[in-house]
């Protein structure tokens, strides 16, 4: 007996010996008879890990992510849909009817400018919140912050999408104003009343919500560049507007318009640089700590144990909703978007009332559901990523690139947005950073910030379109 304990004793040194090599007086472990040796930890006791992840190819499927099958399954695809994440988000699946009749009022009665307005304005939301359902079930299928960055840009291509028809369809500048005041308020509609509404749902029933100041303080930071940045192109043409008669520096109208645009081009490069860093800052040299944070937080949803049980959309499925949900939102956009004039000029609702609360809400709808719905949960820190970075990617990367492709067709659109719609932004941001400089967001914070956004609403509705010099309002 003896002997056969001294025998395995010598073996397993032995192999111990042999799975080192000496290198500059160290012993280094052998990777080729490590990875040999491999299969002999069958010895041990093994499970399955229920949280271990999966490789396919470029995607990582965490639990979280899994469904459990493979390729389409119709039936079983349309009752997830359906029943999406939460209660609020599966009944604004019950708007659905709406998208073919707008389709069809569209192209039978295109007189009736109203109607068909305000069909595709409802059917827009239950499309967007298929796009924002199946762009989170994609998201949990790739590493954490890579997927939340995705959700978010598959949520604004329901923006971009509108920037960019609003531009085509621009005549003359007409539909220029309204685009500015979209881009404002988006970020507006982020910033108050998605955040407003995630603190004070978040809110209810706790005593505070903490969140981890990685994602505060680089959020906070980058909308006020952004805000620094949206703000030059403003004040430089208030400033010299404002002071022509006072000053010796005599500068024509059209000088003037045409300074202000290059500026406007040169901030809108500027900002995409400014997007490209926050990318790189995200996803590469700080990713793990975001990665830690969401992990935490995903630990911390009380919903969790749901979650994980509720049915999800396989990878193919996921597709499939997104081009579908994308399909119909750019269709009720272009058919929106080829309304508005109409609205502004015989209905007496304001370009600025028209872009900076009707629009935003529509476009941001799938949006704040998810992030009301996560800030319900306790998923403080994923609520506060689908607040800010909406706003910080509308305001480095759509409003940019609507300068750009306004560049690249011959159109005038810049950065000189209404002074007053400008100061607002940066005193929302303001606002905001204050609110979350100390870590902890209550329901009192939260109900103050949609009541900031409500008083926003009202003095839009009253605000006049300013129409320049020597023009007329049509």
């Amino acid at each position: 007996m003896g002997s056969n304990i001294g025998s395995v004793e010598k073996s397993l040194d032995s192999s111990q010996k042999g799975d080192h090599q000496r290198n500059d007086g160290l012993l280094m472990p052998n990777p080729i008879q490590s990875a040999v040796r491999l299969p002999s930890a069958t010895l041990l006791p093994t499970h399955t890990d229920k949280n271990q992840r999966r490789q396919y190819g470029l995607f990582r499927i965490d639990t979280a992510g899994e469904s459990g099958r493979t390729g389409i399954h119709p039936v079983h695809f349309l009752r997830v849909c359906f029943r999406s994440t939460c209660t609020l988000s599966m009944l604004v699946n019950v708007f659905w009817p709406f998208i073919p009749a707008a389709i069809a009022i569209h192209f039978a009665r295109p007189d009736l400018h109203v109607w068909v307005f305000a069909l595709n304005y409802i059917a827009m939301v239950p499309s967007a919140n298929l796009l924002g359902f199946a762009g989170g079930e994609l998201a949990k299928k790739l590493p954490k912050v890579f997927g939340v960055l995705l959700e978010t840009t598959l949520s604004s291509v329901v923006e971009v999408v509108l920037f960019m028809v609003l531009i085509h369809n621009d005549k003359g500048g007409n539909l220029i104003p309204v685009i500015q005041a979209a881009i404002l308020g988006s970020i507006l509609a982020n910033l108050l009343l998605c955040l407003g509404l995630c603190f004070f749902f978040g809110g209810i029933g706790r005593a505070d919500q903490s969140f981890h100041e990685a994602v505060s303080e680089v959020g906070s930071g980058l909308l006020l560049v952004a805000g620094f940045g949206l703000l030059i192109p403003s004040a430089f043409y208030s400033t010299l507007k404002s002071n022509a008669s006072h000053t010796h520096v005599q500068m024509s109208t059209e000088a003037l318009n045409q300074s202000t645009l290059i500026i406007s081009r040169a901030t809108a490069i500027i900002l995409l640089v400014a997007f490209l860093m926050y990318l790189f800052y995200n996803l590469h040299s700080h990713h793990s700590i975001f990665d830690e944070v969401l992990e935490f937080d995903e630990h911390q949803d009380e919903d969790r144990e749901k979650e994980m049980k509720r049915a999800k959309l396989t990878l193919i499925e996921c597709f499939i909703a997104i081009g579908v949900s994308l399909a119909c939102v750019c269709m009720s956009a272009v058919f929106l978007v080829e309304e508005i004039e109409h609205i502004v000029n015989e209905k007496g609702v304001s370009d600025n009332f028209m872009g900076l609360i009707l629009v935003p809400l529509v476009e941001k709808a799938a949006e704040h559901l998810t992030a009301i719905d996560e800030a319900w949960d306790n998923q403080i820190n994923f609520a506060l990523f689908h607040c800010l970075g909406p706003s910080i990617q509308t305001a480095l990367l759509n409003a940019p690139l609507a300068v750009l492709v306004g560049w690249g067709i011959g159109k005038d659109m810049g950065l000189n947005f209404e002074i007053f719609m400008i100061v607002l932004v940066v005193l929302s941001i303001l606002v905001v950073g204050n609110f979350l400089r100390d870590g902890k967001s209550n329901y009192l914070e939260g109900g103050l910030c949609v009541l900031v956004y409500v008083i926003i609403a009202v003095s839009t509705w009253y605000y006049p379109q300013i129409v320049p010099e020597g023009e007329t309002q049509t």
